[in-house]
């Protein structure tokens, strides 16, 4: 990829006041419960997005909303992962890991020292769970305030 093409993505950090970014996450609460129970459903609603200790970003090709992910801090060293998400026009193109090294990035900045998440068990979160592999995240058990969830996978990685 030349560096030209590089420049065409940015990550920004976002407010969610607009309404392409707030159509992806109306996207992602969705898949979320329709691939898991909504017991068993972690994701962050608009509000806890916005909380303190948790960073929120966009990424853009160009002009066009790519995808989105956040990081929330745990307290510690120790921060999540949390509602990363590709817009389905730009799945396969990299935005999920160029996000995802974007908030590894950003953790370690701020002085994180490990990298936790939580994400689904079915056959739909595969995608991810390669990705997360792909960038050294391990198996691990439940982390924070989770509790074991056959509908849950937990994983982490030392920074």
């Amino acid at each position: 990829m030349s560096a030209g093409a590089d420049r065409a993505w940015r990550i920004v950090e976002d407010d969610l006041s607009g309404a392409a970014i707030r159509a992806l996450l109306e996207v992602h609460f969705a898949g979320m419960l329709a691939n898991s129970p909504a017991g068993s459903c972690h994701f962050l609603d608009f509000d806890g997005l916005r909380s303190d200790g948790v960073t929120f970003w966009s990424i853009h090709k160009d002009d066009a909303l790519a995808g989105c992910g956040a990081l929330k801090m745990l307290g510690g060293a120790h921060g999540e992962i949390k509602s990363m998400r590709t817009a389905q026009v730009f799945l396969r193109q990299g935005v999920a890991a160029r996000m995802l090294v974007h908030i590894i990035d950003e953790a370690r900045g701020r002085g994180l020292d490990r990298l936790s998440l939580e994400t689904g068990s079915g056959p739909a979160f595969e995608p991810a769970l390669a990705l997360y592999r792909a960038h050294g995240f391990e198996d691990c058990e439940p982390f924070g305030d989770y509790k074991p969830d056959p509908f849950s996978r937990f994983m982490t990685r030392r920074l």
